[in-house]
């Protein structure tokens, strides 16, 4: 099987999102993912729940800036194809939001290593 880091893209920051959801919005949206993790599995894809992220600090040519990513989290998943990776994510609960969306990038094994 493949593995595939899968990035979360949102307008609203994962700090901004905790601090305004109510303890059963929280609770919903927990509940939404595991249904949908279950069934994914089921169908014999790996899932691992990653963590939120919060932009911090952007370096480039030896200047730091303040973080503005998009990006709000992560997982991983194993599956023999990104096609197969595409297939389960289309129903993902992140997407019930119209303006968010998920990067899905591919691991490649690095020669001379392992």
């Amino acid at each position: 099987m493949k593995k595939f880091m899968i990035l979360y893209r949102s307008p609203t920051s994962s700090t901004d999102r905790m601090a305004t959801s109510t303890e059963d919005e929280m609770k919903a949206g927990m509940d939404a993912w595991m249904k949908w993790k279950n069934e994914v599995e089921g169908a014999g894809v790996k899932f691992e729940f990653g963590m939120p992220l919060q932009a911090r600090k952007h370096i480039e040519g030896g200047e730091v800036t303040a973080g503005e990513s998009d990006v709000s989290g992560y997982s991983m998943m194993e599956a023999d194809s990104v096609d197969d990776v595409v297939k389960h994510l289309k129903n993902y609960p992140h997407l019930r939001e119209a303006a968010n969306s998920i990067e899905v990038l591919e691991f490649l094994p690095m020669p001379g290593i392992g």
